[in-house]
């Protein structure tokens, strides 16, 4: 897919205190998402790769349920479905 998680709607909340720990609140399309095992990690390890983070936990919740109302219209472009 040529878009990123967030034009995706996937991240619904991003946290960082003082000491720059990021807590990341994000969702998957479905339950039975076909990345589910590995898309959470890839998301860690990315923002753990960020020299100013010092330490990143990424939390699943479907709740709100995603929907193609929460990708960016510029996704939506690129996507084709504008």
């Amino acid at each position: 897919i040529p878009v990123d998680v967030y034009e995706l709607g996937l991240i619904y909340d991003v946290m960082v205190n003082e000491d720059y720990d990021v807590k990341v609140i994000m969702t998957l399309t479905t339950p039975n998402c076909p990345v589910a095992e590995t898309l959470p990690k890839e998301v860690e390890d990315k923002i753990k790769s960020l020299k100013e983070v010092n330490d990143c936990e990424v939390e699943i919740t479907f709740e709100p349920a995603w929907t193609k109302d929460l990708i960016s219209d510029e996704a939506k472009l690129e996507l084709g479905m504008l």
